[in-house]
């Protein structure tokens, strides 16, 4: 597990989550710590790395 830091796309502050390595593609929802707006997060890892990683405002 690595903690990745990103913008909210809300309320613009910096937040972090804990991004599981052992899941090679992960797309979830989860609330902003912050503003508590719902967040969908999209997650692709290989090799120990993050390769790509998307966070967008459910309300588009």
């Amino acid at each position: 597990m690595e903690e990745h830091f990103f913008q909210c796309p809300y309320c613009w502050e910096q937040i972090s989550m804990l991004i599981d390595f052992s899941q090679p593609q992960q797309s979830y929802v989860e609330d902003c710590e912050i503003c508590c707006n719902p967040m969908q997060v999209s997650v692709t890892v290989q090799a120990q790395q993050i390769i790509q990683f998307n966070v967008e405002n459910l309300e588009q």
